[in-house]
């Protein structure tokens, strides 16, 4: 019996379905259509997803997050998907904070089961209103979060690509980012990668 086609999931870090969002959907879209994966999309935008207040009620129950909000969903599809890629706007040459407070509820889902995002491969899209402005912090952070839960970080690799998709909207929105055809190849060559070794792992585990 062969293996099921991966599923990916696209996170877009942004509070607005603005730029970011645009890059992640076009991101999956490229997956499905080239690589025939399985994907699916999950927005912070007007997502209810309150801050990490370090109760460890998670570590001290097992049990999930003393929060009961949006995150309850994010987990359950967080669990049954093969690939990740998390896209961020630049704020501040950095990751936005609602992307950063969506990692740091992830503490739950693995205090109550530390092999949850084990093996999962993870790619970084950054999205920034300027050529030069934090992209690549912004990816090493996400790489940080995949490092720190037993997930494989992937890029696009060397000549372009070489920490994941980095994206210059001048900001101007979706418009702007659609029109960044080099950025978007950094984005496919990430996606390239990152189903390859999905599917090589799907393969042998």
């Amino acid at each position: 019996m062969t293996n099921p086609p991966p599923l990916v999931l696209g996170i877009s870090g942004s509070p607005r379905e603005a730029s970011t969002a645009f890059v992640i959907k076009e991101a999956l879209r490229y997956a499905n259509r080239k690589h025939s994966v399985q994907i699916e999309y999950f927005s912070l935008h007007n997502k209810d997803i309150n801050f990490c207040i370090h109760c460890d009620f998670c570590v001290k129950e097992k049990r999930g997050c003393i929060h009961q909000d949006d995150m309850t969903r994010a987990y359950q599809v967080l669990e049954k998907v093969d690939a990740v890629i998390a896209g961020t706007p630049i704020y501040n040459g950095s990751i936005s904070g609602q992307l950063k407070t969506f990692f740091d509820r992830c503490r739950a889902m693995v205090a109550k089961n530390p092999n949850a995002l084990k093996n999962k491969v993870g790619a970084g899209v950054a999205v920034g209103g300027d050529r030069v402005g934090g992209h690549e912090l912004a990816l090493l952070t996400i790489h940080s979060f995949y490092l720190a839960n037993h997930m494989i970080p992937v890029s696009g690799g060397p000549f372009g690509a070489n920490l994941g998709g980095s994206v210059w909207s001048h900001d101007l929105g979706k418009r702007g980012a659609k029109e960044d055809t080099e950025g978007l190849k950094t984005v496919n060559k990430t996606v390239d990668r990152l189903v390859e070794l999905t599917i090589l792992l799907k393969g042998r585990l």
